[in-house]
């Protein structure tokens, strides 16, 4: 069985507010672990008023402390907004309250648009210092640091890092490290394979891992009926429309016709973003997932489930939890 996880993005929707948001993704976590799936990840954004994850090692410790055993992590941190130092001690605090259950995915992109990103004190030229940073950090966690400098908590505590990435650069760096590499094609579908085989083909086995270790973001709604999905599924439509028109939105209810929202460019490019979308029944979900697990071979799956109805999309998950991948 191929194992499954989820991103939560840790929606706000619209007529509702941040702490909805957060309590929900509390509730969300619980379940999670109540249906089997393996790990829980939020994400890093900044300037975004439809999800609540900005101060991204505060919510991890939120979701840790409601549940038992999942796995509860990064998807990621962006590692160029911030000291490694400063990452380490706040991931090193979260694994000392909860061992063995935190994860530290890395990304290189600021998560953000240029002007926030003055705000949070960094520049563009920043990501450049990326693969520096984080051996600088893997060194923090390491048991063998002979640095002057510690990482209080942390130190020694070898929590798993991965890189993330939506292009070859995060699949060479990960494969040049030997750490698990996590794609992002659940919006950035062109490099999938090419990303792969970089990946892949140039992996070196290292203390942390023997052999590549490969995730792969897929969004996932499923429901009773196809239509309704489809129905469902018009809010991450909406949403990726707002992000081509550069309108900032909450996450906006499902509508019935989707066409009327949508202008034929705006749908080409929501569509091709959202190409590894699988929506409808289980049956329907399962086929067109295993074709997609056969195709690249994943070693695991982390699904996004943007749904407004937080029941249905509770009930989305426990659907995906019962599939036989």
């Amino acid at each position: 069985m191929t194992k499954l996880s989820i991103l939560d993005l840790v929606f706000v929707n619209e007529g509702y507010s941040i702490k909805d948001a957060l309590d929900n993704s509390t509730k969300a976590a619980i379940k999670a672990e109540e249906f089997g799936y393996n790990r829980i990840w939020v994400a890093e954004h900044h300037n975004m008023q439809a999800i609540a994850s900005a101060a991204t090692s505060v919510v991890i410790g939120q979701l840790a402390g409601a549940t038992k055993k999942i796995r509860i992590g990064a998807g990621g941190i962006m590692l160029p907004n911030h000291s490694p130092l400063v990452i380490a001690e706040q991931f090193g605090t979260l694994e000392t309250l909860y061992p063995n259950r935190i994860d530290l995915g890395l990304g290189r992109a600021p998560g953000t648009d240029q002007r926030t990103l003055r705000a949070l004190r960094t520049d563009v030229t920043s990501s450049n210092r990326f693969p520096d940073d984080v051996k600088e950090l893997e060194q923090y966690f390491s048991k063998d640091n002979n640095s002057p400098i510690k990482a209080y908590p942390g130190d020694g505590l070898e929590i798993p890092l991965w890189i993330l990435g939506s292009s070859t650069f995060g699949a060479s760096l990960a494969a040049h490290y030997g750490l698990p590499y996590s794609f992002a094609s659940h919006f950035a579908p062109d490099s999938l394979f090419d990303a792969l085989n970089t990946y892949r083909e140039n992996f070196k086995a290292s203390s942390k891992l023997d052999a590549p270790y490969v995730m792969l973001g897929i969004n996932v709604i499923i429901a009773d009926t196809d239509e309704e999905a489809q129905f469902l599924a018009t809010s991450q439509k909406q949403s990726f429309t707002n992000l081509r028109r550069g309108v900032k939105k909450k996450l906006q209810a499902p509508i019935e016709d989707i066409e009327s929202y949508w202008d034929p460019n705006e749908k080409l490019m929501a569509n091709h973003m959202l190409k590894y979308s699988f929506v409808g029944t289980k049956e329907k979900v399962q086929k067109e997932i295993k074709t997609f697990l056969n195709e690249t071979q994943a070693d695991e799956l982390m699904v996004v489930t943007t749904i407004f109805d937080f029941d249905k999309r509770i009930r989305s998950l426990e659907l995906l939890s019962q599939l036989e991948l």
